[in-house]
């Protein structure tokens, strides 16, 4: 193969990586790992984590959410996976594998991390949070063109409605804080988010 064949070859394949890493949406928007607690690499919480890595992976796409914990204490390792409300079954299962790919190498010893992307968040720790809202781990992000407006508000469904509402309570009493003036933006916390754009996302279009 000549050089030029080669070269072109080669740029058409870097093109196509890109491509399809953008419309899978494989680029994480925020991730946070806890430095405070870590486990041994081959040790029996990283087991128990890839376990529970693998359902997570394999049930929250049938349904866009699903939770588990797997071990006993103090190796014990919970876990949730959430989609948006408008994902396909596929575009779940594609972003929750992703998401719980690049946490291990975003944090690859923290027994505590959350990633969130577009379309999903993933989210693991040795202490028990379901049913507990997560305020705390939270970030935001806004627009500043345009006009007409359209939202979405998604809570883990671990818990209550009465939770749910508590937490978009808080995360919505952030915007003028984070978004005063902006023409699109999100609160995005570890139980609850809140969405507004200029642009139809829903069903796949975010």
């Amino acid at each position: 193969m000549s050089s030029s064949r080669f070269s072109s070859s080669l740029y058409l394949l870097i093109t196509f990586a890109f491509l399809l890493k953008n419309v899978l949406g494989a680029n994480p928007l925020y991730h946070f790992c806890s430095s405070s607690e870590t486990f041994t690499t081959n040790g029996p919480y990283e087991s128990n984590l890839n376990k529970l890595t693998a359902y997570l992976n394999y049930q929250a796409p049938l349904t866009g959410f699903r939770k588990g914990s797997l071990g006993h204490k103090p190796n014990q390792a919970n876990g949730l996976a959430l989609c948006r409300g408008d994902m396909s079954s596929y575009d779940c299962k594609t972003c929750v594998v992703e998401a719980s790919s690049e946490i291990r190498k975003c944090c690859p010893n923290n027994k505590v991390a959350i990633i969130w992307y577009n379309n999903c968040l993933f989210k693991y720790s040795d202490k028990d949070f379901f049913r507990k809202i997560d305020n705390q781990n939270k970030f935001y992000m806004y627009n500043t063109r345009s006009t007409q407006l359209y939202g979405l508000t998604q809570c883990t469904t671990d818990l209550s409605s009465y939770e749910c509402k508590k937490c978009l309570d808080v995360i919505i009493g952030e915007l003028p804080r984070c978004c005063d003036g902006k023409q699109g933006g999100r609160v995005i916390s570890g139980s609850c988010n809140f969405i507004y754009e200029i642009y139809p996302f829903v069903n796949g279009h975010y």
